[in-house]
């Protein structure tokens, strides 16, 4: 057997050798760990050393609540004609995060917008680290589509289209100052929209969505709030008839090239305002055109000296008290009278006058001697029954109470100035609602902008005979003896008073050849239906006098208003009989 032949018989007898499993456990968990530390590694990396890049990935997808859109409730006129009302539009936000990594697209987003390219990307740039922030709001669906048509054109632009509403005005500048205007978050700030903004104004609803980094919603998770509509408001005026006095006033106005005007028209039987307007005005649907001193609601806020319009009421507080007749008989001598070491003075002298002849004719003279009847107490007492001095409770903004000294501070000449009405000074509202108790028999009624509301209890200011009385005397004024002949209306018996008083400034006193020329009446005389009081604010030219200036849009406004409400005329048409009616059929 040759040598290596045994060799290879020895080494198949010698055993076989054990495997290292010592080693292999060691190479397992080497590798492992260093897997655990490759692990370990990546995480700190990407918690610690990469917080900018998890935070961004985070805000591409995530959970956000969103508003659900609703609608502010509307405000209609008494027949339910819709005076304010909501709009949806379209209102376009970005994520600057995402936007201002695509400058290329900010100049035609500029452009879709109608935005100046070069502001857009500054505020871009300063909201850089906002996921919001609004571009244009309250815009046509029309161009919010065109966004929508940039924004799928480039990727993860940012950009986001949400609904909102807008408040529009159907009547414009004619309801303005009544119902006053909303801010872009849809809030009321004026008028009536900011006196009921409680129940006016809507509660989005919220809804938890699922969305990406461009704001697209891709699951709606759950409704967290249910929306809510603000409930709408039903007010007094009548849409028509505004239209009318509003397009009278502003006539008056123009023609006698007046500072401004006012007129309220008041349902008698109900308190309600079923009319008021003011000049200058301003659009409501355009902020930017009007401010200031146009907005103001006159009828409310500013406050006149009444003039003579306030002697019905001096000569009705004499005869609740017996004091005077309508046929009492007063010597207005030469047209004046000295008082209080003072001169009363009457346009004319009209000598011998009755208590009815000095309505007719508003004596001055004559209504101080009435007043001088009467301890100041009472007239005071009656003028602050009737309202003046305090807020009528319209529940409108900035509504002025006027002023009404205490009669205990008044001298003996302003004793006799309250009776032909200076000294005091009333907003138009408050005089009609005077001018309403004497057309209502003697019962005050609370006002109101706001249809049917519940009236609150009535007061009794004057006895029912009195109020007649005063209203016959009044119906003199609008004949052709009287100061306002131009307030006359075809067909109907018409009451009323003319009102030309001097502008007082304050502490500056009366400006000369400054008025406000005033015209408070009611009809029809028997049983009135409407009060209306007309104040025209300095007019220039030879025409002043409240029967010449006011007294007009007195006439062509209860024309049109006994027409719309359908009031049966009260004089019988001259020429006119039932056998003309038959033969016209």
């Amino acid at each position: 057997m040759s040598r290596s032949r045994a060799k290879e018989q020895q080494a198949e007898r010698a055993p076989l050798a054990q495997p290292d499993f010592q080693s292999r456990r060691r190479a397992l968990v080497l590798g492992l760990g260093a897997a655990v530390l490759v692990l370990t590694g990546a995480v700190f990396y990407r918690q610690v050393l990469e917080t900018d890049f998890l935070a961004a990935e985070g805000a591409r997808r995530f959970v956000r609540e969103r508003e659900i859109p609703a609608r502010r409730g509307m405000i209609l006129d008494r027949n339910g004609e819709p005076l304010a009302v909501s709009s949806p539009m379209k209102t376009v936000w970005a994520d600057p995060r995402l936007l201002s990594q695509h400058p290329e697209a900010i100049g035609p987003l500029a452009k879709i917008l109608d935005l100046d390219a070069k502001k857009l990307a500054q505020k871009i740039e300063t909201n850089k680290t906002k996921g919001f922030v609004y571009l244009v709001r309250r815009i046509e669906p029309g161009i919010a589509d065109r966004v929508a048509e940039l924004a799928r054109h480039t990727k993860e632009l940012g950009l986001g289209i949400d609904t909102e509403y807008r408040r529009f005005y159907p009547g414009g500048e004619v309801f303005g100052h009544i119902l006053g205007f909303t801010d872009i978050e849809d809030q009321g700030q004026m008028g009536l929209e900011q006196a009921f903004e409680g129940s006016l104004a809507a509660r989005p609803g919220l809804r938890r969505v699922l969305q990406d980094g461009q704001g697209k919603v891709v699951e709606e998770i759950e409704q967290v709030r249910a929306p809510a509509n603000g409930k709408d408001l039903t007010i007094s005026l009548d849409h028509g008839l505004q239209f009318i006095a509003y397009r009278e006033l502003m006539r008056a106005v123009q023609d006698h090239k007046a500072a401004a005007g006012t007129a309220v028209v008041l349902d008698v039987a109900s308190g309600e305002v079923l009319a008021m307007v003011n000049q200058p005005a301003f659009n409501p649907n355009d902020l930017e055109g009007g401010k200031g001193d146009n907005r103001r609601n006159r009828a409310l806020t500013d406050v006149m000296e009444p003039g003579s319009t306030a002697k019905p009421l001096v000569v009705a507080a004499a005869l609740d008290l017996g004091k005077v007749t309508p046929n009492t008989s007063f010597n207005t001598a030469g047209g004046k009278l000295a008082i209080g070491g003072k001169t009363v003075k009457d346009v004319h002298a009209y000598g011998t006058l009755t208590t009815t002849g000095i309505i007719t004719k508003s004596s001055n003279v004559g209504v101080v001697k009435i007043a001088m009847m009467m301890e100041r107490e009472t007239l005071w007492t009656l003028f602050d029954r009737m309202g003046f001095g305090r807020p009528t409770g319209v529940q409108f903004p900035g509504e002025s109470a006027g002023q009404l000294r205490n009669y205990k501070r008044w001298s003996t000449f302003e004793h006799a100035t309250q009776a032909f009405g200076y000294g005091f000074n009333v907003t138009a509202l408050q005089l009609a609602q005077a001018y309403a108790v004497m057309a209502n028999d003697g019962v005050k009624r609370p006002v109101s902008l706001i249809k049917g509301e519940a009236p609150a209890a009535q007061e009794r200011v004057l006895k029912v005979n009195t109020a007649r009385q005063v209203r016959a005397m009044m119906e003199t004024v609008v004949s052709e003896k009287g100061t306002a002949k131009q307030a006359a209306v075809e067909g109907y018996h018409v009451a009323g008073k003319t009102g030309t008083a001097k502008k007082s400034f304050g502490r500056r006193g009366y400006a000369a050849g400054k008025y406000q020329s005033v015209f408070a009446g009611m009809v029809p005389v028997a049983k009135p239906r409407f009060v209306m009081v007309v104040m025209i604010d300095e007019p220039h030219g030879k025409a002043y006098y409240g029967g010449l200036v006011a007294a007009p849009v007195f006439a062509r406004v209860m024309t049109e208003a006994l027409r719309i409400f359908n009031v049966p005329p009260d004089v019988p048409t001259p020429g006119l009989t039932l056998a003309g009616l038959e033969d016209s059929k």
